[in-house]
């Protein structure tokens, strides 16, 4: 494996972990997909360092199992927005 590759996955999971990040969050600092991200936390970094490579998969555990919640609060903020505009259109 090439050492970017190498420097890169282990900078993603201690982003993820010093962060609480998502894995959307990570790929936008990083400037790089969801699924490079998601290839380097749970492949690439299983090999490099394993220790590591469980504290991120913690996280991303984390994250994916409130994500639902996440988008529910997101569609609702929208959706408010939307109201008072319309509300204010109304005055």
């Amino acid at each position: 494996m090439k050492e970017y590759i190498e420097e890169r996955a282990v900078a993603i999971a201690n982003y993820i972990i010093d962060h609480n990040a998502t894995v959307r969050q990570t790929a936008k600092k990083f400037g790089i997909s969801k699924s490079t991200v998601h290839k380097d936390v749970t492949d690439r970094l299983e090999h490099i360092n394993p220790t590591l490579a469980s504290q991120a998969r913690v996280v991303l555990d984390v994250n994916k199992s409130e994500r639902h919640i996440r988008g529910g609060l997101a569609t609702r903020e929208k959706y408010q927005h939307r109201l008072q505009m319309c509300s204010k259109d109304d005055d």
